[in-house]
């Protein structure tokens, strides 16, 4: 897969797909920065500790059966299943899927004024590995 436009990642919270509903979707990978500079050196030197994730994704509300608030307000404080890729198509080497465990911290069903469109943001942090599927 070249360069592309996001216009079709595939999102899956807890076994419900949830595509449908979002319009952002962010994955952060990282891994902390140790220095490990020694007397005598004279620039900086460092070594990766620790890795970490998180998602943020911004959803259209919706309260049906099996939408968003159904979905997700049920998992409020609990640890569950994400998994994110570009396109819906299968799962290869140019179509990663990334797998992991969030813990669900946040939720705000309603947040908007008159006239606003109804939308949902949340953030979450990864628990234990994430994984990168390209089978």
């Amino acid at each position: 897969m070249a360069s592309f436009s996001f216009l079709d990642c595939r999102l899956e919270i807890n076994s419900v797909v949830m595509s449908g509903f979002s319009t952002s979707v962010t994955l952060k990978i990282e891994a902390d920065d140790n220095e490990n500079t020694a007397f005598g050196q004279t620039f900086r030197t460092r070594i990766a500790g620790l890795k970490d994730w998180s998602v943020d994704i911004d959803f259209n509300s919706d309260f049906a059966s099996s939408a968003v608030d159904q979905t997700i307000y049920p998992l409020l404080a609990t640890v569950t299943t994400i998994k994110v890729r570009p396109t819906t198509a299968a799962i290869s080497t140019t179509n990663p899927e990334y797998t992991g465990s969030v813990l669900v911290t946040e939720y705000t069903p309603l947040d908007g004024g008159v006239g606003d469109l109804a939308t949902v943001s949340v953030s979450w942090p990864g628990t234990g590995t994430l994984t990168r599927n390209t089978t």
